[in-house]
């Protein structure tokens, strides 16, 4: 954290109709949210995507910077640690989500970069038959070592986080508020037991209400900092589904539990599993296969060489250099090592795929053919 830079990088969030999209392609072109601010507007009118309005707009919102004093007074009070967008604690699987919060506010000690990170969602009325799944798929994931992730919400996402609790796994809540309050009230106590045994998460400053529209802002950080994304009950049109989409946006793995059919409570997860944007699972040893995370002990490899790179891209070859190291990568490594974007990954690794020099595994892992 900089102390320097923070001012600029709360004030940034805070400039009138800058999004996260536009926020990193000015950190981009000017290198720091500091230099965002000295700016011109000829300047700015030179950047991809800021028109004269939005470049108006940053040039006259020198003000935004005394509410950002404010903030900095509340984070240091209530010991709650700032993540910027190019800080080296930003979690690495959010980084390569195009729409991923530029500036967050985080309070408690898990690790948001741990390797296995699993997000549980589902209705907020489930039956006793989710309630059952909710509490026996997480607390089969106790030796896992994962940490658990969720919304906070009534239902599925607080069992979710009681049972890790109970199971002595780590769990976080992502919350469409500021961290001045708890919504649900009711599940302020869990909130405060979070914070020792996982933590809390938003990208809204303190003063913000849990109004609806925060809602599936909150479910974008949900989708993008798993590894996986597991529902549990959802009607239709459950808010749980808009996590869902996001996660397969964000080429996740999307898993379910079905229900039976006819049940109200059982069609977000059965549509999900017919549209093949989620795997069927059962149980927890399902996901782990799936992921390849379950407990094998193994066998050494025969190390494989490096193919001969005739006719490949430069973009090509890159991709391939990262094997050189490591015979088997997860998708967000390739991301991070490349600095290529998970939509140019994914077309790449496709490419390679079917030119025979690259195999897909389960879990969005990828290994030399």
């Amino acid at each position: 954290m900089n102390l320097n830079e923070l001012p600029y990088q709360i004030g940034l969030t805070l400039i009138e109709g800058i999004g996260d999209v536009n926020a990193k392609s000015l950190l981009a072109y000017c290198g720091s949210a500091a230099e965002v601010f000295k700016q011109k507007e000829a300047q700015l009118l030179k950047i991809p995507g800021i028109g004269a309005m939005w470049a108006k707009s940053i040039v006259n919102s020198k003000d935004v910077l005394n509410r950002a004093e404010e903030e900095i007074k509340f984070i240091e009070k209530y010991n709650i640690t700032p993540i910027f967008f190019t800080d080296e604690n930003y979690p690495t699987r959010l980084k390569y989500c195009s729409d991923s919060p530029v500036l967050m506010y985080y309070k408690g000690n898990a690790d948001l970069n741990h390797e296995k990170i699993i997000a549980v969602v589902g209705t907020r009325k489930p039956s006793d038959y989710g309630k059952e799944k909710t509490q026996e798929f997480v607390s089969e994931l106790k030796d896992s070592g994962a940490i658990i992730i969720s919304g906070l919400a009534y239902g599925v996402d607080v069992l979710a986080h009681k049972t890790a609790f109970d199971n002595g796994l780590s769990t976080v809540g992502v919350v469409a508020h500021g961290l001045d309050r708890i919504y649900p009230q009711l599940h302020d106590k869990v909130a405060k037991r979070m914070i020792g045994q996982g933590g809390i998460l938003t990208d809204f400053m303190s003063g913000t209400n849990p109004d609806a529209v925060n809602f599936p802002k909150r479910n974008r950080i949900v989708a993008g900092l798993c590894d996986a994304l597991v529902v549990i009950e959802s009607k239709r049109g459950g808010g749980s589904l808009i996590t869902a989409t996001i996660a397969n946006s964000y080429n996740k793995d999307v898993f379910a539990f079905p229900g039976r059919a006819g049940d109200v409570l059982a069609e977000g997860c059965n549509g999900l599993i017919k549209q093949n944007r989620a795997v069927l699972i059962e149980n927890a040893a399902d996901l782990l296969y799936a992921m390849q995370w379950q407990d094998i002990e193994k066998k050494p490899k025969a190390s494989k060489q490096i193919p001969l790179l005739i006719n490949l891209s430069d973009d090509e070859k890159r991709i391939i250099d990262v094997f050189s190291e490591k015979s088997s990568l997860h998708i967000d490594e390739i991301c991070q090592t490349t600095e290529f974007t998970i939509s140019k990954i994914s077309a790449l690794l496709l490419q390679l795929e079917f030119s025979n020099i690259i195999n897909s595994r389960p879990g969005k892992m990828y290994e030399l053919a």
